[in-house]
């Protein structure tokens, strides 16, 4: 097992993808020809008589995703043919990127839209256990070197993503996520802070009783960094970071914990989205929050029926021990909504695997996105169309709040009746943001349960790069 350092491994994917993409100076390079279906009987009537055999060979139609390789007037000047969808989107070189031979290639035509980001993410493979012969190294030469650094940003974001998500429980606690968290600091220069023990249990009651079954090397902990010019506009940045989820005392059958070294994927969300505003030096003042906590069973579990303080000072009933993740979440946005004296965040943005009901109404790959603030909402929809990374915005319905009272409490965490799961759990997270703050809330699978070209099963960044592109449509400086 490799023992390298934490967050090394993940950085060293932005080493890895910047030799998968140069700038093309003539170099040599075999030619994929892109090929629309609809254009596809006019491509074909304008190749010499050897392409056309190929193809018909090949049964290639140019459907999206069809690939066959040309043969040329020479054995190594062979080229490669690719269908293309109507509409473009990051994907569209991935079948080719994971197929072709190990060599350099350019494309016929300037690449659709950021497929190139495809192209890189096809090679990626989370290697850490298991190992095999070397991946081929297939080498794309872009006419559009400007946007090579952006491109590989971006890919390093999204393998950083799937390589904390894939990694399992035992070597991804709330120690190890601590850990990746220190090691992004300095790698730019930002500064930590982790709360345990009794400041946990006496600042953040809802994450120390959320997390207080785990063994002592895997305690409980809100771990904080902060980075950027004080002068800049301040941003929160929170992920949920429950690394492994029992469910607790209300346990989980196997097949519903079988996977759950993925719910702390908010987290690996929140860092990659830090780490690219960091690297890009978006000019804003950071403030990441990540309450990492393994929800365990043991003697001192917390029990159907407890009632909980919070850092905001409401009373929680915990109806379910397995609705855990709004818990955390409660005071870590508390936390980032108070902001560092007179600096107060303007946006508040939070990534979590928080409810089954998501993935029923939308399916894996759809994010829902909650906001209590439409021009944010609107901002974040329209990053993510433009780019090809959709969200879904679900309302945050106030006539749905009655179903958070108690009884006992001033909350219950888990209505009864397991209507509207999804916005129910996003209304109990909005009872710890003040309505003056603008707050988006992304519920997101970060799991492929199949895999599709450059996206490989298991750990997937869903929402990141909309979130991003946002951010950098609203903060970036020309």
């Amino acid at each position: 097992m490799d023992d390298a350092p934490r967050f090394a491994r993940y950085h060293q994917r932005m080493t890895d993808f910047t030799s998968l993409l140069v700038p093309d100076r003539g170099q040599p390079g075999h030619v994929i020809h892109l090929v629309h279906a609809a254009g596809f009987d006019d491509w074909l009537a304008a190749q010499p008589e050897r392409v056309r055999a190929a193809a018909a060979a090949a049964c290639f139609k140019a459907k999206p995703g069809e690939f066959a390789l040309i043969p040329g007037n020479k054995a190594d000047e062979w080229s490669a043919a690719l269908g293309l969808p109507e509409t473009p989107g990051p994907w569209d070189l991935a079948p080719a990127a994971a197929r072709l031979p190990e060599g350099h290639y350019r494309l016929s035509d300037p690449a659709p839209g950021a497929a190139a980001l495809g192209w890189l993410l096809a090679q990626h493979r989370f290697d850490r256990y298991k190992r095999g012969d070397p991946a081929p190294q297939r080498v794309l030469l872009t006419g559009d070197p400007a946007r090579i650094d952006e491109t590989i940003a971006l890919a390093a974001a999204v393998a950083m993503v799937r390589d904390l998500v894939d990694t399992p429980a035992n070597d991804m606690g709330p120690a190890e996520l601590q850990g990746a968290v220190e090691d992004l600091a300095n790698a730019y220069g930002a500064s930590t802070r982790t709360t345990r023990g009794a400041s946990l249990e006496s600042d953040y009651p809802m994450i120390a009783a959320v997390g207080r079954a785990a063994v002592p090397a895997r305690a409980p902990r809100l771990i904080e960094l902060d980075w950027g010019d004080p002068a800049h506009p301040r941003i929160a940045i929170v992920g949920k970071g429950v690394c492994f989820d029992s469910g607790g005392l209300d346990i989980k059958p196997p097949s519903g914990m079988r996977m759950m070294k993925k719910d702390m994927g908010g987290a690996a969300h929140a860092l990659a989205l830090a780490d690219l505003i960091m690297r890009t030096r978006l000019p804003v003042r950071l403030h990441l929050l990540v309450p990492a906590v393994e929800n365990a069973i043991a003697g001192d579990a917390m029990r159907p029926g407890d009632i909980l303080a919070s850092r905001k000072g409401l009373s929680v009933e915990v109806a379910n021990t397995d609705a855990e993740g709004r818990l955390i979440l409660g005071d870590a946005l508390t936390k980032a909504a108070e902001g560092d004296g007179d600096a107060k965040p303007e946006l508040i943005i939070d990534f979590a695997t928080l409810t089954g009901a998501a993935r029923v109404a939308l399916g894996p790959e759809l994010p829902a996105l909650l906001a209590n603030d439409d021009a944010l909402a609107g901002d974040l929809l329209a990053a993510g169309a433009a780019i090809g990374d959709p969200l879904w915005r679900l309302p945050l319905w106030a006539g749905y709040r009655d179903m958070l009272k108690s009884d006992v409490a001033d909350l219950n965490n888990a209505p009864d009746g397991g209507f509207a799961g999804t916005i129910t759990a996003a209304l109990f997270l909005d009872a710890f943001v003040p309505a003056e703050r603008p707050w988006a809330h992304l519920d997101t699978f970060a799991w492929m349960p199949s895999a599709k070209p450059g996206r490989p099963k298991g750990g997937e960044a869903l929402g990141l790069r909309a979130a991003w592109e946002m951010l950098r449509r609203r903060y970036a400086t020309t």
